[in-house]
C-alpha cells in the first residue's frame, strides 16, 4: 500500500480546483499548448468517440489537461430515483467517466482497478453537475485519481477516488 492510498479525496481536492486557460478543448490554439496537452486532448477525444455510456448520459468534455479532465452533465428526469433525486449510479458514472478520461489522458491504456464514492448531498432534476478528475499519483503501471462532483453553484455532492491499472491485452498465440 502506498502513502497515497491513505489520502481521502477531501485531502487532495480544494474548492478552488481548476484547470488553466490553456486546458480547453482547442489545444492547438491555446497559448503554451504542449505536446503533452495535445496528446491528452487527442486521447480523451478518441476515447469519448467510442464511449457510448458517456455519450448516452450526455456528458460534455469541458476541459482537458494531462492527468485531469472536467466533465459536465445535466440531470434529466430519466436519471431520477424513486425519491425524485439523481440516482447515485448516475453520479458514480459521471465521476467514473471523468476518472477514466483523466487516467487515459497520457495516451497509455488504463482501466479501473477499484473505486469508492461518498455521496454528500442530494441532486434534483435540472441540476448541472460538473466532475473534475485530478491525478494524485501515477506510475507506469498504476494511478490514483480523485474526482469532485459539484453543482452549478459549486456545492460538492460527491467525492470519488479511483485506482487504475495499465491495460494489458492477453497475448494471442498464432499458428
Amino acid at each position: 500500500m502506498s502513502p497515497a492510498d491513505n489520502v481521502s479525496p477531501a485531502d487532495t481536492l480544494s474548492p478552488a480546483d481548476t484547470l488553466s486557460p490553456a486546458d480547453t478543448l482547442s489545444p492547438d490554439s491555446a497559448p503554451g499548448a504542449t505536446d503533452k496537452h495535445r496528446l491528452a486532448h487527442s486521447s480523451v477525444q478518441s476515447m469519448y468517440s467510442t464511449d457510448r455510456v458517456s455519450q448516452n448520459l450526455g456528458l460534455e468534455i469541458l476541459e482537458v489537461a494531462p492527468g485531469s479532465v472536467r466533465l459536465g452533465m445535466l440531470v434529466r428526469p430519466e436519471m431520477l430515483n424513486g425519491h425524485g433525486l439523481c440516482h447515485g449510479g448516475i453520479i458514480f458514472s459521471l465521476a467514473d467517466s471523468a476518472f477514466a478520461f483523466a487516467c487515459n489522458s497520457h495516451g497509455e491504456p488504463m482501466v479501473a482497478a477499484g473505486a469508492t464514492i461518498e455521496f454528500l448531498a442530494p441532486t434534483p432534476a435540472g441540476e448541472n453537475l460538473t466532475a473534475l478528475a485530478t491525478e494524485v499519483s501515477r506510475s507506469t503501471r498504476h494511478g490514483i485519481y480523485d474526482v469532485r462532483v459539484t453543482t452549478g453553484s459549486g456545492e460538492t455532492v460527491a467525492l470519488f477516488r479511483g485506482r487504475c491499472a495499465r491495460l494489458r491485452l492477453p497475448n494471442r498465440i498464432t499458428t
